[in-house]
């Protein structure tokens, strides 16, 4: 018989990956430091695998204990998800949540439809802009939660998730062989054409802006008809489209964060349950192949 896994143990699992270490996710799960140790050494005597290497006086995870960090989100989500549904009173009312369009098309489905499936008498009101916009629209209170870009940091909401930024372009045409690199960009101030424009400057390769919108269907057209290269996360990526890498002579950019803010004060327990849902489908979504 195939043995279970511990809800507890993997909730202890991600405290870790999320605190960056054991004494820190002891304080968050308030267990001792020990107490922790030994739910981890439980859990790889479940799996078989080793989770964690030492270095010197640090642990970091092995590459089975960083495949296991999507497993435990989605484990974990889903359980909270049915004991939410079975144990608490059905939640009624309206949630704002704000979103890119990028992302809307990406992580919302599977979002909304397990939300509605455990919370079926709340609404949820959705509309897209881009991630600057959101976060001041989110700080006036005009949406009670909204997923967004981070930078480097997490400033003042909770990254979910991280991606590699990649240098795109269209399987058809051949754009990043122009002596002048024609990009299209999402608008000033967005962190991916910061990171972009940087990473181009610092390796003094040629480039012109040939197109910039803050729409995702607007940049993904001029890609796809081999109008310009861009820079986005693999989970953006469209069929048709190609990396580009070193051996391009493209350099590498950076990783940014994806993840949820909140609007300043006590949310309604329809918006907490919905922030829950968009945590754990953020974390879940597979990365294209």
């Amino acid at each position: 018989m195939t043995p279970g896994l511990d809800i507890d143990q993997l909730k202890t699992f991600l405290a870790i990956a999320d605190h960056g270490g054991f004494s820190r996710a002891a304080a968050v799960v308030n267990r001792t430091q020990s107490a922790v140790s030994m739910q981890m050494r439980r859990l790889e005597d479940i799996l078989g695998r080793s989770l964690f290497a030492r270095e010197g006086r640090q642990s970091r995870f092995t590459e089975d204990g960083e495949r296991l960090i999507a497993y435990a989100r989605r484990l974990v989500a889903l359980n909270d998800e049915t004991v939410a549904v079975f144990t608490k009173p059905e939640l009624t009312g309206s949630v704002r949540l704000g979103t890119p369009d990028d992302y809307a098309d990406i992580f919302l489905p599977e979002i909304l439809a397990r939300f509605a499936r455990s919370h079926p008498m709340v609404t949820v009101d959705v509309e897209c802009f881009d991630s600057i916009v959101l976060k001041e629209r989110v700080r006036r209170g005009d949406f009670d939660l909204a997923i967004v870009t981070f930078g480097s940091g997490a400033e003042d909401g909770e990254v979910v998730r991280r991606e590699d930024l990649l240098w795109v372009t269209s399987a058809r045409h051949s754009p990043h062989e122009q002596a002048v690199l024609p990009v299209v960009l999402t608008q000033p101030g967005c962190p991916w054409r910061q990171a972009a424009v940087s990473a181009l400057d610092a390796a003094a390769r040629p480039y012109r802006i040939a197109y910039s919108s803050p729409n995702a269907s607007t940049m993904n057209a001029a890609v796809m008809q081999g109008l310009a290269v861009t820079a986005m996360p693999r989970i953006c990526l469209r069929p048709g489209m190609k990396i580009l890498g070193a051996a391009e002579g493209f350099p590498p950019i950076t990783s940014f964060g994806i993840g949820l803010i909140r609007r300043p004060g006590k949310l309604t327990a329809a918006a907490e349950a919905l922030a829950a849902h968009v945590k754990g489908g953020l974390a879940a979504a597979e990365l294209a192949p």
